[in-house]
């Protein structure tokens, strides 16, 4: 039997990557600008739809910096973030001496809920505090509660900025993830649906604001025939030859979001019969995840006492590299003293979640052997 690795996401590469990277070496543009670059954000403002302008950076993180700096977030601030994710969504928040106010999921998607998030809203103004941004994140691909965040966003006069790192050809309502609100940001870290190896993208529905992103990005370099500076800025622009990699990778993305989603279908054939276990499913029709990572979740009272952890360590014991779910972010001991708005439900997704390997490039081969190995454990 193979009993080489199985990674949980690995980048897949889609063949005409090089071609595009040959021709910035070729043609010299090997800087942090370029015709891949140019291209690069086209050929995402063509996905995506929906009037939106797209600045390639140099990550996500960037991004959602650069997105926060935009909208005048400073010391003494609050911004609210979801607590249930990974904490590159959480630490730019605190990269410029604001506060993070965290808000619990709901189980329909996993997410950020909007009953918690107006009672945060609330009860920070009753505090005198001024909520600067909210910033929903898409788990796992599958979409935020976006009309409702956005509704309650409206009642109170404040910006979203919507986390989509992970949630690249996923749609609500039939519009893209990382259109639905003011800006987002998107990554193309080496794990994700699509890959640059590095690197994320500022979106924006406003086509002055993402100017003012690749300006902020280039170290705010004033027009001027000498270096004049009358803004803080960073060197967050991405490079020509990485915007090359994402050209090709654009050329696959589709069947990299259908592979994504068959996997996800075996999955669920291959452990319907398990009792509890259960899947990070979509709510009705007006969802569709690209389900970058299954992901799952395990009732040790319906196990005869199997446990999340039992199961990542069978698997680790089988050379299987599965993942936890995200651990929240008001319970990081970073983030202990930061305000917590919720009813425990990221906790319980997190005590009883695991992620499976998802990757496009899984073969059949490997996915019946995550399975079985998964079955055989339960049985």
């Amino acid at each position: 039997m193979n009993t080489s690795r199985i990674w949980l996401s690995l980048a897949h590469m889609g063949g005409k990557e090089q071609e595009f990277i040959k021709e910035a070496f070729e043609t010299n543009w090997v800087v942090p600008m370029g015709p891949n670059v140019d291209g690069f954000e086209k050929d995402l403002e063509s996905f995506l739809g929906n009037d939106v302008h797209v600045a390639a950076l140099s990550a996500g993180t960037a991004a959602l910096h650069l997105a926060l700096v935009m909208l005048g977030v400073g010391a003494g601030d609050e911004v609210i973030c979801q607590s249930f994710t990974f904490a590159a969504s959480a630490n730019p928040i605190t990269y410029l001496g604001a506060t993070p106010v965290f808000v619990d999921s709901e189980m329909d998607t996993w997410n950020m809920c909007p009953l918690q998030l107006e009672r945060a809203i609330i009860d920070r103004i009753s505090h005198g505090k001024k909520v600067k941004a909210i910033i929903p994140v898409h788990l796992y691909g599958m979409p935020a509660k976006m009309n409702e965040i956005n509704a309650i966003a409206l009642k109170y006069k404040i910006p979203v900025i919507e986390d989509a790192a992970e949630a690249l050809g996923s749609f609500l309502d039939g519009k893209a993830c990382g259109t639905l609100a003011e800006s987002a940001i998107l990554s193309f870290n080496g794990n994700k649906i699509i890959t640059t190896s590095g690197g994320g993208a500022f979106v924006s529905h406003s086509e002055d604001e993402t100017q003012k992103s690749r300006f902020l990005a280039t170290q705010a370099r004033d027009s001027a025939p000498h270096y004049q500076h009358t803004q803080i800025g960073y060197n967050y622009r991405m490079s020509n030859v990485v915007a090359g990699i994402g050209r090709g990778q654009m050329l696959v993305l589709k069947s990299r979001v259908e592979k994504r989603r068959s996997n996800n279908e075996f999955y669920r054939n291959e452990l319907k019969s398990i009792r509890g276990v259960s899947f990070q499913t979509e709510p009705d029709n007006s969802f569709y995840s690209n389900y970058w990572l299954t992901s799952i979740l395990i009732d040790p009272t319906l196990t005869n006492g199997k446990t999340r952890e039992d199961l990542r360590l069978k698997l680790e014991q089988e050379n299987i590299e599965s993942r936890p779910l995200w651990k929240p972010m008001h319970l990081q001991p970073i983030f202990s003293d930061s305000p917590y708005y919720g009813t425990g439900i990221s906790d319980f997704l997190f005590e009883r979640g695991l992620c499976l390997p998802s990757g496009s490039i899984l073969s059949d081969s490997e996915l019946h052997r995550v399975s079985k190995v998964i079955v055989d454990f339960f049985r």
